[in-house]
């Protein structure tokens, strides 16, 4: 059973007017599927997965999803039954999200899809080709033939329940889906000048790792900032029992896993991820400003979301998990990941274990790996928001060149949220603290968010960001401190204790104590779609427990 309460007010459980759905997936005797609602997630002889989802977006900023598939089934059975029970009760906010992120999203640049379209029809010819020779024998292509064939179920599971409904989706589609971040990057790699509305300096994501006083605790945490129409959310947990390999009988370490996620898409892609294995995996992306890397690219490469998954699945520690990411890099959606081993960590103890935390950074052509654990514990966190840590990773992808043109906005030490960061991280004692400090964004009075700019602040210049506030007849130096629909759109936080149970903290939409909060009826966004969305984005934390 999933259960969700609101956060900080003692007596508000659940929500007894949202609607949940159990189903199971049975496997008939002439090989075709059918999906049964049940009262309890009770497995028949035949059933391949059991679920329960419930869509809560109106009342939280959330759905819920909660999948596990029987090992009594061949992997490639179990994955594609995860995948085609979510496609079939998630099918409704599937579309809507589809209508939301991919419908027109070629608009004005026809012939650069085209060309990305081919990029990615030969990436995937190639990964097909690779499973053909080598997943029967080899863990790592298993497990990206895993990945396909449950974006397949997806597909399949969709168009079972909608096929009378004329609410076509193609499985390209949800592949597309599934790519969102390698998108972006091909677009800059394959024809940059086709991109008239690119925005220098686009930030994605806040995370803050702290060590709470005395070691008590390492809270984890992340923010997601996105353009606002992709609000659509759901919070996933799966539970699949895959073998290491087709040929082992060995469970893989990362069987389960609760993230924060979108509609048809398997992996985070935030990301926020905590694994069976003792791990929590988050990113920041940290792009690449240098055009001289893209001719790295190879569509004869594993795009970054397959990577994830495949190394969420397969390691047992940070640096395994770093290995694993780092095979076929495909030099596309370029993060920071930081690899938190709770396996690693006892509470109160006096002194942090090494491989506490792994940090990688990823550009084209190069991928650079550390234990960081020893920035923790000297200055009792770590933050991350979209600027490389490695010198080597930060000068090759052309940052250095940006600040000589923009300023301190785009260096490592000096950007605005490194310095909140650096003034209030130390200032969190406790989970409300620290909800707090990723929620923040109190733009017109911190002297911290100031820029070059008329009126001479903005937005963006905050852990949480609203660009939306920013006026739209303002003066900017660069794109990302203007007005538009992009900001903030969540907060996730972990805890030790949390993490041993998939728990996790979720704030849904942007932010707004003490900013007015989102109203997209108050918009000038008049070509966002947003459909399925509440109007008012004004909710609380909530805590998801999983039974």
């Amino acid at each position: 059973m999933i259960i969700f309460f609101i956060l900080l007010l003692p007596g508000c459980f659940g929500f007894e007017d949202v609607k949940s759905i159990k189903a199971r997936l049975d496997i008939n005797k002439d090989g075709s599927y059918s999906i049964v609602e049940i009262q309890d997630k009770i497995e028949g002889s035949n059933s391949l997965a059991t679920a329960e989802y419930k869509n809560a977006i109106n009342q939280t900023g959330w759905a819920f999803l909660d999948i596990s598939t029987s090992q009594k089934f061949t992997d490639k059975k179990q994955a594609f039954g995860a995948g085609f029970l979510e496609g079939a009760l998630t099918s409704e906010l599937l579309y809507m999200y589809y209508q939301n992120t991919i419908v027109g999203r070629c608009d004005g640049k026809e012939q650069l899809c085209a060309s990305i379209d081919k990029w990615l029809d030969e990436s995937l010819k190639w990964i097909e080709s690779k499973i053909k020779q080598s997943s029967h024998r080899k863990g790592y292509w298993h497990h990206v033939s895993l990945f396909m064939t449950q974006l397949t179920g997806i597909a399949e599971g969709y168009h079972h329940v909608m096929k009378d409904k004329n609410k076509t989706i193609t499985l390209k589609d949800i592949i597309v889906m599934n790519v969102f971040g390698d998108l972006e990057d091909l677009e800059s790699a394959l024809n940059p000048t086709q991109l008239p509305n690119k925005v220098l300096g686009k930030g994605h994501c806040s995370a803050l790792l702290r060590l709470l006083p005395g070691n008590a605790d390492l809270l984890v945490s992340h923010d997601t900032w996105n353009s606002y129409q992709s609000m659509l959310r759901i919070i996933k947990k799966y539970n699949m029992p895959f073998k290491r390999s087709s040929r082992s009988s060995e469970i893989i370490p990362g069987h389960t896993l609760s993230f924060s996620g979108y509609p048809g898409v398997i992996y985070s892609g935030d990301d926020f991820s905590i694994l069976s294995s003792g791990l929590t995996v988050l990113e920041t992306t940290i792009g690449n400003s240098n055009p001289d890397l893209w001719t790295q690219l190879t569509p004869h490469s594993v795009l970054e979301g397959i990577r994830s998954t495949v190394a969420n699945r397969l390691a047992t520690d940070g640096r395994s998990w770093t290995n694993i990411f780092s095979i076929h890099n495909s030099g596309t959606y370029n993060n920071q990941w930081m690899v938190v081993d709770y396996n690693q960590f006892t509470p109160g103890d006096k002194e942090l274990k090494p491989n506490l935390l792994w940090v990688l950074e990823q550009i084209p052509g190069y991928i650079q790996t550390k234990d960081l654990t020893q920035i923790i514990e000297s200055q009792g966190f770590w933050p991350s928001y979209n600027s490389p840590y490695f010198k080597d990773v930060y000068n090759m992808s052309g940052n250095q060149r940006l600040v000589e043109q923009y300023g301190d906005w785009f260096s490592y030490e000096k950007t605005p949220r490194a310095q909140i960061f650096h003034r209030d991280a130390v200032k969190v004692t406790d989970i409300p603290s620290m909800i707090k400090l990723m929620r923040y964004n109190n733009y017109t009075q911190d002297p911290l968010s100031v820029c070059d700019c008329s009126p001479p602040y903005s937005a963006e210049n905050s852990i949480s960001a609203r660009n939306d506030l920013n006026p739209l007849n303002g003066t900017y130096p660069f794109p990302a401190l203007s007005h538009r629909s992009h900001g903030g759109t969540d907060m996730k936080l972990t805890s030790y204790k949390m993490a041993q149970n998939y728990q996790l903290i979720a704030q849904g939409g942007p932010t707004w104590d003490p900013l007015p909060p989102f109203r997209w009826s108050e918009q000038d966004f008049k070509d966002t779609p947003h459909v399925g969305q509440p109007d008012l984005w004004q909710f609380d934390p909530v805590e998801v427990t999983w039974n």
